[in-house]
C-alpha cells in the first residue's frame, strides 16, 4: 500500500460560496472560547521550518475534542426541522459523545451505535452523557448502517451522522460547516493564513472543512494562480485505515478494510461522499502513519505541554513523515520560513 500521495494542482482549485456564520452561533454556547494555538519552537527547529503551532482541542466546550463544534451546529439545525426528535448517530468515540452532550443540552435524548472494538471505557463516557449506547457486531461502517436503519424506522428519530452518502448530505454538511469556527480562530490568532495545515482524517469531514476554508474563491472560476491559495493541506491517516489515501491513489472512492489502531477516531474505511469531491480536488498531499509514530508524537507533545491523544498527535507524525523525505518536501514546496499548523483534535483523556 502506498503511504504518500501528492496533488500539485490542489492550490489552483477553488470552492465557491459563502461560509455560514457558525461562529456567531458557537459564541452563544455556554463556555465558548477559542482554543489555544500553541507555538512550539523546538518542533520548528526539528522540522527545519519557520514556526510550528498546534491547535490544541483538548478542551472544547467542556469536552476533550473538537467534534462538538460540528455536532452542536448540526443538532441545532436538525431540531429546528424536527423539534423534540431523539437524535441517533454512530461513532468511534468523540462524535457520539458530542451528540449525546448536545442532545441533553437541547432537551432531548440520543441513541449512539458503536462498533464492536470500542473499549468499554469509551462507551461508558458516551453513556455518561445520558445516551443509550448500542454495540454493533461489526466495524464503524456497520455501526453507521445500523444507526441509519434505526433512525429511518421511526419518524420521531433523526440521524446526526458525520459521514455522507447519496441522499444523506444536509446533516453532514452542517457538521462540516460547524468546524469552520476552529479555522477562523487559527487565522485570527495568526493574523494570516498558515503555509501548511496538517489534519487527521477518519471519513474526511474535518479535512473537507479545512480544504473548503483555505480554497474559498470569490467567483465560480477554477483557473486560479497558486498564489491565490497559499495554504497547503496535508491529510494524515492510520496505515491500517487509510481510506482517503487509497482513494486519492486510485482516483475514485474505494473502501478499505480496517484493523485495530490506537487512532480509534480515525479508524474508518470509507470516505464521506460529501468530502470526496473537495478532497480529491483540493487536498495537496496525504500520508499514512503507524501506531508507533502516532504514540511517539503524542508523548513528544505531552513533553512540550500539549495534551494530545494519538488521533490528534497523528498530525505531528504525518508532518515528520512528510518533511523527512526530500521528494515529499519537493511536492509540498514550502517556503524556507514556513508556518505550519497541526490540528490536534483530541486530548489524552478523550473518548
Amino acid at each position: 500500500m502506498t503511504s504518500w500521495f501528492a496533488n500539485p494542482a490542489a492550490r489552483r482549485w477553488s470552492v465557491v460560496g459563502e461560509a455560514p456564520a457558525v461562529r456567531d452561533f458557537h459564541r452563544t454556547l455556554p463556555g465558548y472560547a477559542p482554543t489555544p494555538l500553541v507555538d512550539l519552537p523546538a518542533l520548528a527547529e526539528e522540522l527545519g521550518v519557520g514556526r510550528v503551532l498546534v491547535k490544541d482541542e483538548s478542551s472544547r466546550l467542556g469536552l476533550p475534542a473538537f467534534k462538538i463544534l460540528g455536532a452542536s451546529w448540526a443538532c441545532r439545525r436538525v431540531l429546528d426541522r424536527q423539534p423534540g426528535a431523539v437524535l441517533v448517530t454512530a461513532t468511534d468515540g468523540n462524535h457520539g459523545r458530542a451528540v449525546a452532550r448536545v442532545a441533553k443540552q437541547l432537551g432531548t435524548t440520543a441513541t449512539v451505535f458503536v462498533p464492536r472494538v470500542m473499549p468499554e471505557s469509551t462507551a461508558g463516557l458516551i453513556a455518561s452523557e445520558g445516551a443509550e449506547v448500542v454495540r454493533v457486531d461489526g466495524d464503524y461502517d456497520d455501526a453507521v448502517r445500523a444507526a441509519a436503519a434505526h433512525a429511518e424506522a421511526d419518524p420521531g428519530r433523526a440521524l446526526v451522522q458525520d459521514t455522507a452518502w447519496e441522499g444523506y448530505e444536509q446533516v453532514p454538511q452542517d457538521i462540516v460547516d460547524g468546524y469552520a469556527t476552529l479555522l477562523a480562530e487559527v487565522d485570527e490568532e495568526l493574523g494570516r493564513q498558515p503555509d501548511l495545515v496538517a489534519v487527521p482524517v477518519g471519513v474526511g469531514s474535518l479535512a473537507q472543512a479545512v480544504v473548503a476554508h483555505y480554497r474559498r474563491g470569490s467567483d465560480d472560476s477554477t483557473d486560479h494562480n497558486e498564489a491565490d491559495h497559499p495554504t497547503r493541506v496535508l491529510s494524515v491517516e492510520p496505515d491500517t485505515a487509510a481510506c482517503l489515501l487509497a482513494s486519492l491513489a486510485a482516483g475514485s472512492p474505494v473502501a478499505v478494510p480496517t484493523g485495530a489502531t490506537v487512532m480509534a477516531g480515525l479508524n474508518c474505511g470509507t470516505v464521506s461522499s460529501l468530502a470526496w469531491p473537495v478532497l480529491s480536488a483540493g487536498c495537496d498531499a496525504a500520508v499514512a502513519v503507524t501506531d508507533d509514530e502516532a504514540l511517539a508524537a503524542s508523548r513528544d507533545l505531552e513533553g512540550l505541554g500539549v495534551s494530545s491523544g494519538p488521533c490528534g498527535a497523528a498530525t505531528l507524525a504525518g508532518v515528520r513523515a512528510a518533511l523527512s523525505d526530500p521528494a515529499r518536501c519537493a511536492d509540498l514546496a514550502l517556503p524556507a520560513d514556513a508556518v505550519l499548523v497541526l490540528l490536534s483534535t483530541e486530548g489524552l483523556d478523550s473518548a
